[in-house]
């Protein structure tokens, strides 16, 4: 039977005892609200029957706390309205098809189910993010258009954008605020310091985690919490790299585009199929084009013929040049003049106690003058 309501509120009392009444919505037949209706649940909803051919408006409304959607059967409504003081926790998946806005309280879904989402259908739009007032969690897109993720945690909404044709055939996504060398939610880890020859740096702050078997490019977001100054500290060598289940090492996904400052930004990555990696983060590649040089930022002195020494190609066309290279602590460990590419990660630095040592893995600053021109300075990572 099909059921039709225009009332503004419904609420279903199917149990109480006492003064400790519960209350809760359960389906398990077949309802659909029609053009023009408008339903407002104000306590928990259970679907186990047929729920997902709506019009009108569904508003769920809590100003003293949560509530919950959960049951056996996804429902899908066409406007949606969330307005609780803490969260709608969605134990099963939620479909809208027209609008949805954010009016208070968070989106929450089971972030070890990413079956269970808010799934934006028919390209949704949304309204009312912010830092409040998000998915935390997954979401999904189905559509022809571009989308914005409105995914966050810890009360921080930190969007993803993927192109139009990765939403075809449904795209999801989320933010995890935590270190990839210890994922509370996957099975295994995502160790910062296994990556490709072209890198030479990986977040350990944050990752997104984006499914989908269409090729894109994907926008990620930063703020002062996301600590790119760690990284870089010119947003040119910013790279969007992604964990590569087949070679269990990150990988440089590109820098298409970038906008920001080294505190709030967006990098755009190069095209590619999201399903291939297990989840993306923020890295650094390992070269810096400076006018006639290419700088590559990145030592890894382990004899496999890659970037075993610190080169800088070009140099050979100044020789009057003088490289000096410091520890975290402003200590010389390395100085050339004449450098010619031979520097392999030792100590050898005039100030140095152990001189002949490798270096720790780590973090260093080089400063490289060349007569007649401006000092050239910057950051180089040594990794074994």
């Amino acid at each position: 039977m099909i059921k039709e309501f225009n009332i503004l509120a419904l609420v279903l009392l199917l149990s109480s005892f006492g003064l400790n009444a519960q209350t809760v919505f359960c389906n398990f037949g077949t309802i659909q609200i029609h053009d023009q209706g408008q339903v407002g649940f104000h306590i928990d909803v259970v679907n186990n029957g047929t729920f997902d051919q709506n019009l009108g408006l569904v508003g769920f409304y809590n100003p003293n706390g949560g509530l919950n959607v959960s049951g056996s059967n996804r429902p899908v409504f066409y406007d949606l309205d969330i307005d609780v003081r803490d969260e709608l926790f969605l134990d099963v998946a939620v479909g809208v098809t027209n609008f949805q806005e954010f009016i208070s309280g968070r989106v929450e879904t089971p972030r070890n189910r990413p079956d269970v989402s808010l799934d934006y259908i028919n390209d949704t739009p949304y309204l009312g993010e912010n830092d409040d007032r998000f998915v935390d969690g997954y979401a999904t897109i189905t559509g022809l258009l571009d989308f914005t993720f409105p995914i966050g945690d810890d009360f921080r909404l930190r969007p993803m954008r993927i192109e139009s044709q990765a939403a075809v055939n449904t795209a999801r996504g989320a933010y995890f605020f935590e270190d990839p060398n210890s994922p509370n939610f996957f099975s295994e880890n995502f160790d910062t310091n296994i990556f490709s020859n072209t890198l030479f740096g990986v977040s350990q702050f944050e990752f997104w985690d984006l499914d989908g078997n269409v090729e894109t490019r994907v926008t990620l977001t930063w703020d002062d919490n996301s600590n790119i100054p760690s990284l870089v500290d010119d947003l040119e060598n910013l790279r969007v790299v992604g964990w590569d289940p087949s070679l269990q090492q990150w990988v440089n996904l590109g820098n298409f585009s970038v906008s920001g400052d080294l505190n709030n930004g967006e990098i755009t990555s190069e095209l590619f199929i999201p399903d291939n990696y297990v989840v993306l983060t923020f890295g650094t590649s390992d070269r810096l084009i400076d006018g006639d040089l290419e700088i590559f930022t990145a030592v890894s002195p382990n004899g496999d013929g890659f970037n075993d020494t610190f080169i800088i190609q070009g140099i050979a066309q100044f020789p009057n040049n003088e490289l000096s290279i410091f520890n975290r602590w402003g200590v010389e460990v390395y100085n050339k003049k004449g450098y010619d590419n031979s520097w392999g990660g030792l100590s050898e630095g005039r100030s140095t106690i152990a001189k002949g040592e490798e270096l720790p893995v780590g973090t260093y600053y080089y400063v490289l003058k060349i007569e007649g021109q401006k000092d050239r300075a910057g950051y180089l990572y040594i990794n074994r």
